[in-house]
């Protein structure tokens, strides 16, 4: 087993997942409260990683944060290095096509809350802040565990992303599913197998408790 590339996945995973959500809530709550073009158009831009091909995203990441063009050139002078092929750039990849599975299941449970709930608070003197956080948040809080469940999982398996953007860099972008990759490309398939296995283990065991809560609440609503 590679530990480093190990380590480095839940590294990526665990980064990808803060920042989506300080990114998904407020970006979610905004959708969920409200129609329009607006939010129409930014619900489209933020499902599209659902059905672009990963290896597309990547490339386009590649191509924007390379030296070719005027982002490129003005990152690569703040931070000396370009983000492109780098543990820094694999995390706002993996930020970016993991946005809706953290973004989705949050808008949906906004949108449950009823709004008599919401607006009554607010008629007896709650500021928007205190009704978000002491109302809003609490009955939305198995979505967002949901949210943060599946953008972990979602990080943890990537693979086109990843290979376009950070290529294949021992410690700083190799992560195991480049190391599964690899390890078919040798015909290496026993340590394939573990690989593999490790995958599909640590997806099962996250997903698992998730839907047995979901289980638990419904039946408790229908007692």
């Amino acid at each position: 087993m590679d530990l480093q590339a190990l380590w480095l996945t839940l590294r990526l995973a665990l980064g990808t997942t803060a920042i989506l959500l300080l990114v998904a809530l407020p970006l979610a709550w905004w959708i969920a409260s409200g129609n329009g073009a607006a939010r129409a158009l930014v619900q489209t831009a933020v499902a599209l990683p659902l059905v672009l091909p990963p290896t597309v995203l990547g490339y386009y990441l590649l191509v924007l944060l390379g030296p070719l063009t005027a982002t490129g050139r003005l990152i690569i002078r703040l931070l000396g290095h370009p983000l492109a092929f780098s543990f820094a750039g694999l995390l706002v990849g993996s930020v970016l096509y993991s946005l809706p599975f953290a973004v989705q299941p949050l808008v949906a449970g906004f949108r449950a809350i009823p709004r008599g709930l919401l607006e009554t608070a607010a008629t007896m003197g709650a500021s928007p802040s205190r009704v978000f956080r002491t109302i809003t948040l609490p009955l939305a809080a198995p979505s967002l565990v949901t949210a943060a469940v599946l953008a972990f999982t979602h990080t943890v398996g990537e693979f086109g992303v990843v290979l376009m953007l950070g290529g294949n860099i021992p410690g700083a972008t190799r992560t195991l599913s480049i190391v599964l990759y690899d390890q078919v490309q040798d015909f290496n398939y026993a340590a394939a197998n573990r690989t593999a296995a490790l995958l599909l283990v640590f997806s099962v065991l996250a997903l698992v408790p998730l839907y047995l809560r979901r289980s638990d609440d419904a039946r408790s609503m229908i007692a």
